[in-house]
This record gives structure tokens, C-alpha cells and sequence, in this order.
């Protein structure tokens, strides 16, 4: 069909998506929907805070959009350019993309979907979760 997208998620690429669900619907009142044909979750009525790019437009890599606060996007992709990219269209407003399908730290990857919930979820949802630890952790 002319103009679609092909999907690799293959074995890895389902493992990955049901881990990536499973942090994501964890939080207070997350709730997915498809969004330019992609798995994108939103906390609560509001704002995204997670997109998964399966290949989207033919990247080559499985990974999440996370919207990241400020200079945090540059930090991680200075830190390990192989696994956070600035994602095109939303990479512009700070935006950071973290690569699925190569073996991510999923503490990492939990922390970082949490750190972006934080960043956009109303304040009555945010106080629902335990006190955010300041750093990233390292695993």
C-alpha cells in the first residue's frame, strides 16, 4: 500500500512494547491510544508522555519519545549518542528519542518515562506518585 510504514517488531520489538506499556500504564490515570498510527500514552485527559516510533518513516530503530525538561535532551545525547537522539518534528521543543531495541537499561527507560509524565501531568496526578530521586540512575 503506497505511503505506508513498515513495522520490524519482531519478537524483541513486542517484548519491548509490552515492557514500555507496562511503565507507562503504571502511572496515575496514563492511558494509551493510538496517535499517527503509534502506541502514545497521555496522562490522564492531558498531555502525552511517551510515543513509540516503530520504525516510523524509516528510522532504523525501535524507541520512545519522551518530552524532557530543559537541557536534559543534550545531556543525553552528548552522554550516549547511540541510544538518545534528538527525534524529528518534536526534537525541536526539547524532546529526547531513547532507542528500544539495543538492550536499553528498562530502570533507565522507567525513569526517564516517569521524569516525562512529571514534566506534563496535571499536579493533582503528579502528587499521586512517591517523591521523584533527583539523579538518573546509572543501570
Amino acid at each position: 500500500m503506497a505511503g505506508s510504514t513498515t513495522r520490524r517488531r519482531g519478537g524483541s520489538g513486542r517484548d519491548a512494547l509490552a515492557r514500555l506499556r507496562a511503565i507507562c500504564l503504571a502511572l496515575p490515570e496514563a492511558n494509551e491510544k493510538l496517535s499517527h498510527g503509534e502506541p502514545t500514552w497521555f496522562a490522564g485527559k492531558g498531555k502525552v508522555f511517551a510515543m513509540l516510533d516503530d520504525h516510523h518513516h524509516g528510522a532504523a530503530h525501535l524507541s520512545v519519545w519522551l518530552p524532557a525538561g530543559p537541557g536534559i535532551q543534550q545531556a543525553l545525547v552528548e552522554s550516549d549518542p547511540k541510544r538518545y537522539f534528538r527525534p524529528p518534528y518534536v526534537g525541536p521543543s526539547g524532546w529526547v528519542g531513547a532507542v528500544l531495541d539495543t538492550r536499553p537499561s528498562w530502570t533507565k527507560v522507567a525513569w526517564l518515562v516517569e521524569q516525562a509524565y512529571r514534566l506534563v501531568a496535571p499536579p493533582k496526578l503528579v502528587a499521586q506518585l512517591s517523591p521523584s530521586p533527583g539523579a538518573a540512575p546509572r543501570r
